[in-house]
């Protein structure tokens, strides 16, 4: 086929998805109401279902009173009998996959269980409507040109299921027509070896006509990094004048952004934001000119929200998102086509508007420093660290933060940072993140008040490759592994200084 052509008709099939989207847009109640009766039908013979009378629940008002909020270690019994075969335990069937979601220890590995609903429904219906509404977005892309570098984890058989990154198990699932525009075949993007993948990924993508990129930002970086190095140029714009779309989520990309642009410095490459996990496929961008991501209400997940305020008083007063309001920062609960029912993902939201429904993700109900009363969280940290980067015209490859503990019951925040440049001033940093930390975050601005009950923060600047040596010590090289942003206790900081 003509290649023009191909991408004229493939950019009018996917972008036809939009008025479906307007009209969950436009209905969001009546949406959400009927991905729970459908939820609640098809499970109703199941173990859960029947431990749960899913026969009797007739409304959101039901079954909120049948079902309790649970968190993994909670629901890991019902997981549990469906990884030793049993079937129709959390939805109907036996589940075929598992994608482990990333811990920080391999003793805290999660399986979290996949359908071919999930799959299909969600995680590859949402595969096409980025696309669809970054075609929309852009009618004279030529995204469909050429060809795509998707970056992925790996995965194994087990018993009679497949276990692996999220990547992986989509990446063994997708339609031809995802397959044809990659430029690495499936088999080497399922290598179990990280750097070997690597460059087998950069030898293949070299030489072809790149278009569009695909994975988390940070692993992005590095194989980008490596095929410069590779080809000598001084820019991947001499390599890959056509690529003209980064689709990236896992983690936020504004402290990665600067480095991108170093790399591809070029005002056609387009970055859609996206938000997805192990658990499902929740947001998209779909408004270039704004950060926010629009909440996808109909790909089989039933959404609620208790206030981040109530979640940390242990109340949980959860409501359903009709009820949610803007600017409120909330936990997130989801029931899902894969069988997780009202289930405590462990992210935070802020609703940034509710016609239609657009989130910004603010961080991990576990990962924040609140060791003296300051309640630093993600957001904070992402926007401190990205801003003071632009201030002082640095790049940071990686960080993570931590509390210290000083005498008479005063403490600091201990960072410790990756830089780009070795040479950056970390005592001009430490001043300029602090400042702007204070303005973002009333709580910290307080305790940092003449320093009576919290220091000023202290840098350590890592060498480069730190943070890439914890990872591959701890077998989290690729996919969607990440390093913890921040930490309430000294762990991580002390396993990465003894790096």
């Amino acid at each position: 086929m003509n290649i023009s052509i191909k991408n004229s008709l493939l950019s009018w099939i996917v972008k036809k998805r939009i008025y479906q989207i307007d009209q969950f847009i436009l209905h969001p109640k009546k949406t959400q109401e009927d991905v729970l009766s459908s939820l609640i039908y098809k499970s109703k013979a199941t173990f859960f279902g029947l431990e749960h009378n899913f026969n009797k629940i007739k409304s959101y008002s039901d079954f909120s009173k049948h079902v309790p909020i649970r968190k993994y270690e909670e629901i890991f019994k019902y997981i549990k009998l469906t990884r030793e075969g049993k079937k129709d335990i959390l939805w109907p069937g036996k589940i075929k996959w598992y994608a482990i979601s990333s811990g920080t220890t391999n003793s805290n590995r999660k399986y979290i269980p996949m359908t071919k609903a999930s799959i299909m429904d969600c995680h590859l219906n949402a595969g096409k409507d980025m696309l669809s509404m970054y075609c929309n977005n852009f009618s004279s892309t030529n995204v469909f040109n050429g060809k795509g570098i998707m970056l992925g984890g790996s995965q194994n058989v087990k018993n009679d299921f497949v276990e692996g990154d999220l990547s992986a198990i989509l990446l063994e699932n997708l339609p031809f027509w995802v397959s044809i525009h990659s430029s690495t075949d499936v088999e080497t993007l399922l290598i179990d070896d990280w750097e070997d993948k690597l460059k087998k990924i950069a030898d293949n993508a070299f030489q072809e006509n790149i278009t569009n990129l695909t994975g988390v930002p940070s692993w992005m970086l590095v194989l980008l990094k490596k095929i410069k190095e590779m080809s000598g140029v001084n820019d991947l714009t001499e390599i890959w004048p056509n690529l003209e779309l980064f689709m990236h989520g896992g983690i936020n990309f504004s402290p990665y952004k600067k480095q991108f642009y170093d790399l591809y410095p070029s005002s056609k490459l387009n970055y859609l934001e996206i938000y997805n996990a192990s658990e499902g496929f929740f947001g998209i961008k779909n408004d270039f000119e704004k950060e926010d991501l629009l909440l996808m209400l109909d790909y089989g997940i039933f959404y609620e929200f208790i206030k981040k305020s109530d979640f940390l008083n242990e109340r949980y007063n959860a409501i359903p998102l009709w009820e949610v309001e803007k600017n409120m920062q909330y936990a997130m609960i989801i029931s899902t086509n894969s069988g997780l029912w009202r289930y405590l993902i462990g992210d935070t939201v802020i609703f940034t508007n509710t016609n239609p429904f657009k989130i910004k993700i603010s961080g991990r109900i576990k990962s924040y420093i609140n060791s003296f009363g300051e309640e630093l969280v993600v957001d904070n940290a992402e926007k401190g660290i990205a801003e003071t980067c632009e201030i002082l015209n640095c790049k940071v490859n990686n960080y993570t933060a931590g509390p210290k503990f000083l005498q008479n019951g005063t403490g600091q925040h201990l960072w410790l940072i990756e830089f780009e440049n070795k040479n950056t001033n970390t005592l001009d940093f430490e001043k300029a993140l602090d400042a702007r930390l204070r303005q973002l975050n009333n709580d910290y601005n307080a305790k940092r008040f003449k320093s009576l009950v919290l220091k000023n923060l202290k840098i350590i600047s890592l060498e480069k490759g730190t943070f890439y040596k914890w990872l591959k010590k701890n077998n989290k090289l690729g996919g969607q592994h990440k390093i913890p942003r921040l930490r309430n206790d000294d762990k991580l900081i002390k396993e990465l200084l003894n790096i």
